[in-house]
This record gives C-alpha cells, structure tokens and sequence, in this order.
C-alpha cells in the first residue's frame, strides 16, 4: 500500500442524523417496506436517499403526551418538568445534583467557569472530539492542550500522555468519553490529584455508561451531559451539569438564569415577587416542553441500550476476520453504545472516503466521528503533534447505529463495506 500511512491495532455529529436535515424532514410512518426497523411504530426520512440511515429518533406516542400536556398546563418555560428532570437524572447517576441546561456546550462552559478557568491557564483535552468539546475552553481565553489518543482500540485519551503535557499553567482535564466507552478514570483522576488538577467530564455519549461501578459523569468534578437530537437521549437541544458539589450546583442554577436570585415560576407560583441579579450570568435554560421530552426519553433508556447491545453484539459477530480495528471490542461494562465506529488499517483518508462512497451508493449512511478538532483552521498549529488522533481521524467510519436496527439491516451494513473494502484493496 505504497504512499498509506501506516498504524497497527493499538491497546484493548459534526454530520447530522439524517445529513444535515433537520427534524421537520421526519415523518411518521407505518411503512415496513425499508425492513430495517423492529419497532412496531416506524418513523422514516422523508426524502431520505438512504435506506438505512446512521441514526433513527426512538419517539413515539410517549413523548407526544408529554409534550402535549406541558403545553396544556399553560407552563412551557424553565418550571416544574425542568425540576423533575433534574431530580430524576440526579437519582440515575447517583450524583448528588443535576442542573439542567440549553445544552451540553453551555453546560461545559459554566463546568470550566465553576471550576475558576480563566485567561491564561491551560486545559488538557482530547482533538477526537466534537469541537463544542474545546470551544468552552476559548470562551474563557483559556488554552486549549490537545492529548492523543490511546490507539485505534481505545479512542479515549491516553493517560500516559497527558502527564508529559502537564505544565505550570495548567489547570484542568476535560475527558470525552468516546462513544460512552469510559477513559481509563482511575489513572487519569490520580494523575490529576497528584498535579492539583480539576476534571470535567464530557460524558455527551455516556448515560448510564459505567466505569468500575460508578456511573460516567460522576467521577470527576463536574459531568456534562447532551440531548441533541442524535443522543441517547433526544429532546432537540438540551444538556445537563452533574456534581456531587452542592455550592457548585447551585452556581450553575443562578448563572444559567442571568445570574438572578428567582426564576419567572417561582414568581408565578407567589414563592418570591422580586429578585436581584448577584453575578454577570447567562440564559442557559431549558424549557418545559424539552424538559418533558427528556423524562419521556429517560423512561425509555434502559430498554433502548439493551437494544444497542444487541446490534453491537451482531456487529461484533459479523465483522469478524475483516481488515479492520473495532475500538473498544473487549469493553465488557454497561455502556450507552452512543456510536459504532471502525478503524480501517493500513489506510488513507482517500481510501476511507471511498469505501464510505461505495456504502452511499449501496444505500447506506456512514459518519466520521470526528474530523480532528486541532485540523481546524482555528485551532491550527505547528507545534501539534497527534500521531495517532491523525490516523484515526483520517480511516474511521461511524456505521448505522440505534435500538432499532435489525440483524438484516446490519447484514446489509456488512456486506456494503465487504464490497467497499475490496473495491478499494
């Protein structure tokens, strides 16, 4: 493979779910035609040129009722659903507190902000990451420190190279649990009490996630949490903060509402009938109606990971003996299986791009999860060097991943990119 970077197996949505289509591209439907859905009530793309798409949105009539009976209770902003999410997720995780947010990027930001980040300092953080993952850091004209990853088996960072990256400026670790695969915790939060050093957990891929029986999110100071539309848990936008720290919590609360000492419902309901403004914060709420989404989803999510499960088990299976790394193929703790990503060896971006090519016109929608965030223009620089990110980036490829997805869709899936692998030896 003259002129291939080169990398053995190592160690143990910038695209959207439907392409860049939007929710209002969705629509019910009973048509079993398509035959990659199990569920009874089917929901397909209008439009959609796949036919099997990355992702499949687990709504159905649950959350319609929710939805229709916050709007009936004339409550649709932050209010009592809003409370309830947070006190639900809290009891999930078993985290003390949960705030609830816009979304998981505001989340990250007010978690670097809680924790004193400021001009200056530096954060290490991985570049195989979404970029709402190190933008927060910029927001607070810190630096970002990108650190590599383990190996095209293990797509966390790797513990044994943030150490080397550790200077008298820095002040933080954010960790991106890839695909709701746990970095190695243990290892990285002794690393971080040796040097003094705060962690945040970007844990967007990872409910119910574990990592030696303590759930992602929990382990370090703060968690943060996504619902995009994508997730495990889909309500559109939304995030949530997690902390076992009271003070912390609180904060959150009072900078995600403008820094005010009362909300509008307190209000409305006669608790409180005027506020002060005690900090320079920011509107960084969810509403109701997404509130009410969430729970819906959260009464889902057991059942709906079981399911991954199962669809990563017949991956696993049927992927057997190919021309690729399966990250985290011996990960045996419960994970959220967010995403299935393969790592071509021996490849290039271009034979990637063109194995992805032949699954499109097989009608099968693939992702790279994720352009590597140190690549981008603003946040391009000499001095990074990221061997290992740099492959992976350049031969990953994210197949079809949801509950719902059947053994003959995932065998479709298979024999797509058999055909893609030997088109383009």
């Amino acid at each position: 493979m003259k002129g291939r970077q080169r990398l053995r197996e190592q160690g143990p949505d910038p695209i959207g779910c439907c392409s860049g289509r939007g929710q209002n591209d969705c629509k019910r439907s009973v048509d079993r035609a398509s035959g990659y859905l199990d569920s009874p009530t089917l929901y397909a793309f209008r439009r959609m040129p796949y036919k099997i798409p990355l992702f499949d949105l687990n709504y159905g009539p649950e959350e319609e009722k929710a939805v229709l009976e916050t709007i009936r209770s004339k409550w649709i902003s932050t209010g009592p659903k809003t409370a309830a999410l947070e006190t639900k997720f809290a009891e999930m995780l078993d985290s003390g507190y949960a705030v609830a947010l816009s979304n998981c990027t505001v989340a990250l930001h007010l978690a670097l902000t809680l924790l004193d980040i400021r001009d200056g300092d530096e954060v290490i953080c991985p570049s195989l990451t979404f970029v709402a993952t190190v933008n927060p850091i910029r927001y607070l004209r810190a630096a970002p420190v990108f650190c590599d990853i383990a190996g095209t088996g293990d797509l966390n960072l790797d513990p044994l190279k943030i150490e080397s990256l550790i200077t008298r400026r820095t002040r933080a670790i954010v960790v991106m649990h890839y695909g709701g695969f746990p970095c190695r915790m243990d290892q990285i939060m002794a690393i971080a009490a040796k040097h003094g050093l705060r962690v945040i957990e970007d844990a967007c891929h990872g409910p119910l996630s574990e990592f030696c029986g303590k759930k992602l999110g929990t382990i370090g100071d703060i968690g943060c949490f996504s619902f995009f539309s994508n997730k495990n848990i889909s309500t559109g936008e939304g995030g949530m903060l997690v902390t076992h720290d009271e003070q912390c919590a609180r904060r959150a609360k009072l900078l995600r509402s403008h820094g005010m000492t009362s909300l509008s419902y307190d209000r409305a309901q006669g608790h409180v009938t005027a506020y002060d403004v005690v900090e320079l914060g920011y509107n960084y709420r969810m509403d109701d109606i997404r509130a009410a989404l969430a729970l819906a989803q959260l009464a889902k999510l057991k059942d709906d990971l079981a399911q991954r499960a199962r669809v990563r088990r017949l991956y696993l299976e049927k992927l057997s003996g190919l021309p690729i790394a399966i990250p985290f193929c011996d990960h045996a703790g419960p994970v959220s299986n967010y995403i299935f990503p393969i790592v071509l060896l021996d490849s290039d971006a271009p034979r990637r791009d063109a194995v992805r090519q032949t699954m499109q016109e097989d009608g099968i929608q693939t992702s790279v999860h994720y352009p590597a965030v140190h690549r981008f223009s603003i946040y391009a620089s000499a001095d990074t060097r990221l061997p290992v990110t740099d492959y992976v980036t350049d031969n990953l490829i994210s197949l079809p991943m949801f509950g719902a997805l059947s053994e003959d869709a995932v065998d479709q899936i298979v024999e797509s990119l058999k055909r893609g692998l030997a088109a383009h030896a």
